[in-house]
């Protein structure tokens, strides 16, 4: 009998998986069921490249969902046919700029090639739209810039010279005009693909980086925690020049959901 308790709960803990179960990297038992296309995160530390960022320079990350891989058009066009105020035509001019899914042939048309492409051109109020109307929200800075610090084979990547210099390579390489499809990266130690080398992505928070900014321009860059760190300082910046109806070519994004909201 109890052998067939012990097959029965390897069964049940292989489906979990094969349904998009995520087997936390940090934990030792099998991890509650992930909603399908995202991977479970553990809670850790985020220790801003800044030192004045807060009095412990230390930010607690609760443990949260986050999407495997970018938004892709043919995800975002689901969301367009719900919800018409957020077409190409149709778009407030104060929530998105005028290149607004400018890659786009129309309303609800797009090239067969980018389908399973990350979605760009979209501003940050129609990315939190999205986010909303899939019962999610953006990750924070301090969410994205934790799972972003791992590296395929450990959760530091900041200590991983080869990763740095992967992540590097593509900051100063050109987007391509037709991006790679997702899922294209392979996936850090949390499960988690495309957080670099696919497109920049939009934070919830995002604006928190002006003042972090203005403070290292302003001669502040001597309290950086991180001279070397040099992905972190160029995420900062990019985020600093953004604004919230601003429409960019290889600017995304991908949804985090709370643990409390598991629903799909």
């Amino acid at each position: 009998m109890k052998s067939e308790q012990t097959k029965i709960t390897g069964w049940l803990v292989l489906a979990l998986v094969l349904l998009g179960g995520v087997i936390c990297p940090m934990a030792q038992t099998v991890a509650p069921l992930s909603p399908i296309g995202m991977a479970l995160i553990p809670q850790g530390i985020y220790t801003p490249p800044f030192r004045k960022v807060s009095a412990t320079n230390q930010i607690p990350v609760e443990e949260f969902y986050l999407d495997i891989c970018p938004v892709t058009n043919e995800g975002f066009l689901e969301f367009v046919r719900a919800n018409p105020k957020w077409r190409r035509s149709q778009v407030n001019h104060a929530a998105a700029d005028e290149l607004y899914l400018k890659q786009w042939s129309g309303d609800l048309q797009f090239d067969e090639k980018i389908k399973n492409a990350p979605v760009t051109f979209v501003s940050y109020y129609a990315a939190k739209a999205y986010a909303q109307w899939r019962n999610k929200r953006l990750p924070t800075v301090a969410e994205w810039e934790y799972v972003g610090a791992a590296s395929p084979t450990r959760a530091d990547g900041k200590n991983d010279a080869a990763f740095q210099k992967q992540i590097l390579a593509w900051y100063s390489s050109p987007s391509p005009d037709t991006l790679p499809n997702v899922g294209s990266n392979r996936a850090n130690i949390f499960g988690v693909q495309d957080l670099h080398g696919l497109v920049w992505e939009w934070t919830g928070d995002f604006y928190t980086a002006l003042g972090m900014a203005e403070a290292v321009c302003g001669g502040g860059a001597k309290d950086a925690k991180d001279r070397g760190d040099y992905p972190a300082f160029m995420r900062f910046g990019f985020r600093s020049s953004l604004q919230m109806d601003y429409t960019v070519h290889n600017l995304g994004f991908r949804c985090a959901k709370n643990l409390s909201k598991v629903a799909n």
